[in-house]
């Protein structure tokens, strides 16, 4: 099974850009993966993620329902469940994953040799901080660590199939189109 799988340092615009590839390409389907937070505002449950309890989270792992999964920041758990791959091939579809680093690392032993990889890779870590900090989202020990997690997730770039440089979202999204058409489609 064919599929796309994004990473990154944390800001480095992973979750815009797939957005834009699955409006662009038909074939393409997200990847819905599970999580022990709270949705944000607006999320929905089975959209956005699978929201599940610390029990069902636990209760799927006992049951080997997940494919790949990691603790991440604040403590929250973090998956792709067995049946998600299941949903999306019943679809005829190709997935795309939107995964931290090591989250990333992961599911490409897991997941084999269709997986293509592309880590995404900020203009500087000073451009970084910045999105992150425009989004509003972090307590400032949250956005230091985020920030020191990049550093060391960037010297992990060569292990992954492409590099991806963020400098503008449209100039990125259009260095993918051969990609797609010719590694996927």
């Amino acid at each position: 099974m064919k599929a796309l799988l994004f990473t990154g340092p944390s800001g480095s615009g992973k979750t815009t850009i797939a957005q834009i590839l699955l409006q662009r390409y038909d074939a393409l389907t997200f990847s819905i993966s599970a999580t022990t937070r709270p949705p944000r505002p607006g999320e929905k449950h089975g959209q956005d993620y699978y929201f599940l309890t610390e029990a069902e989270f636990d209760e799927e792992l006992a049951s080997d329902g997940f494919l790949e999964w990691e603790r991440l920041f604040s403590g929250y758990r973090y998956g792709t469940l067995k049946r998600e791959i299941s949903r999306i091939k019943s679809l005829g579809k190709i997935p795309v994953f939107v995964k931290d680093v090591k989250g990333a690392l992961t599911l490409k032993r897991a997941f084999g040799e269709g997986l293509v990889t592309v880590f995404l890779v900020p203009p500087s870590i000073e451009a970084l901080r910045e999105r992150l900090v425009n989004r509003g989202l972090n307590t400032p020990e949250d956005l230091a660590e985020r920030l020191a997690r990049a550093e060391a997730e960037l010297e992990l770039l060569p292990l992954f199939d492409y590099a991806l440089y963020n400098d503008d979202v449209n100039k990125a999204v259009a260095r993918l189109d051969p990609l797609i058409q010719n590694k996927l489609l």
